[in-house]
């Protein structure tokens, strides 16, 4: 094949990717080749995480660390793995960042800490969920998709020359850009054990994050890593 017809490599920049949810996804990704680019306010920081992740998956990997808005402009494959309390305030600084045409996928989980500092609930949110408020804050001419909510950040971190922690758990993807729902759920696909489901539109994300904070009581209940499983669907619907 004449190299010059090969299919370019869309980059994907994972913002606020030195965070546990943040590093586990790049490592995975990292590990089915995909290019990953770590984004933190601290590119020096950013840089570091790289060079973890370098370590841990090998020489094949290829990844790289940056500032936020520097990874932003380098990508058109936002994936955002941040607190829900940074999330309006780091979108708004990087939206003259955004290309057009790119898609963010948005992991925020809207928690409440209780006094123990546990999370316990989710808070309300005035748009209806995260991913609605990030929707709000990007440019129009990007597309936002809510995913990634309910994977353990430990199992995901979890992996070793030997061998990776298995997960058994189903991403449940929501958008209203069909296009970009589609490549988010080939991108989770792309992680050993993990299923990804057609959720239906951003207005659901509601529910799919209200589900972290059960998740969160039980692995704490139980000294767990639970996921979730969704049954008595065809197999078409895994696709």
């Amino acid at each position: 094949m004449n190299s010059n017809s090969a299919v370019p490599i869309r980059p994907i920049a994972i913002i606020g990717g030195t965070g546990p949810a943040g590093m586990g996804l790049a490592l995975r990704w990292a590990r089915a080749g995909e290019t990953i680019i770590i984004g933190s306010r601290d590119e020096q920081r950013a840089q570091l995480a790289a060079a973890a992740i370098q370590l841990k998956v090998g020489n094949q990997a290829n990844v790289s660390g940056m500032e936020n808005s520097a990874a932003c402009a380098a990508a058109d494959i936002l994936v955002l793995t941040v607190p829900f309390e940074g999330q309006a305030a780091l979108l708004k600084q990087l939206k003259p960042a955004m290309t057009e045409g790119s898609i963010l996928i948005d992991a925020t989980v809207p928690l409440a800490a209780s006094l123990g500092g546990r999370a316990s609930r989710t808070l309300g949110v005035w748009q209806g969920s995260a991913a609605q408020q990030a929707a709000e804050l990007v440019p129009e001419e990007v597309s936002v998709v809510a995913a990634f909510h309910n994977v353990s950040a430990d199992l995901l971190n979890n992996i070793g020359r030997s061998g990776d922690a298995p997960l058994d758990c189903d991403v449940i993807v929501c958008s209203d850009d069909p296009d970009a729902a589609q490549l988010t759920r080939e991108l989770a696909a792309k992680i050993p054990g993990v299923r990804a489901i057609d959720g239906g539109r951003l207005e659901n994300a509601r529910i799919v994050e209200q589900i972290t904070a059960l998740l969160i009581g039980l692995n704490i209940r139980h000294k767990g890593h639970a996921g979730i499983r969704i049954t008595g669907l065809p197999p078409a619907a895994y696709r």
